[in-house]
């Protein structure tokens, strides 16, 4: 009979991959959230190390040494601690997409700024409406797109300060 708690060789090598890589995110933090970060002493000793190193061989024996050290560990909260770093970026990245489709369809659609104004009333009308013509018109005239991103940076501001709706 097989034994229930058995990993399979593929499975290990999937999990210490898994972990060199929560490795190379560590050394790739900036030195502020590396700080924040609960490490013990001498995983962090090994991610400042790791980050010192410039030849490739050495460097890539350092993030297995990592990824031994954190075999030690649970990963998870250091995985969840990574994550939160990178969401307020996440977040960010969603806002300029929402922004950059708003602005397409303040372009290309007539109606685009009253639906953009209905969703988020704080916005100026007249000003966005002018942005937008004048856009199209630099589009036509193949002229460089200063108002068009104008637009941009005002409804990126727009959906930035506004709550409104989730993306």
């Amino acid at each position: 009979m097989e034994d229930a708690n058995l990993i399979s060789k593929t499975q290990r090598k999937r999990q210490s991959h898994d972990l060199q890589a929560v490795g190379i995110a560590l050394t790739k933090l900036r030195p502020e959230q590396l700080a924040k970060v609960e490490l013990p002493e001498r995983l962090r000793e090994a991610v400042e190390a790791a980050r010192s190193i410039t030849k490739h061989e050495a460097l890539r024996r350092q993030m297995q040494f990592i990824g031994k050290l954190m075999r030690h560990l649970d990963a998870g909260p250091l995985v969840a601690q990574l994550e939160a770093f990178k969401a307020p970026a996440t977040r960010e990245t969603a806002r300029f997409h929402r922004a950059e489709t708003w602005r397409e369809a303040m372009l290309s659609d007539p109606d685009g700024v009253e639906r953009f104004v209905a969703e988020y009333p704080s916005a100026d009308a007249v000003k966005l409406r002018r942005l937008a013509t004048e856009a199209r018109a630099e589009r036509e005239a193949e002229r460089s797109p200063k108002r068009y991103r104008e637009l941009f940076q005002l409804v990126n501001a727009i959906l930035k300060n506004d709550s409104g709706p989730p993306p």
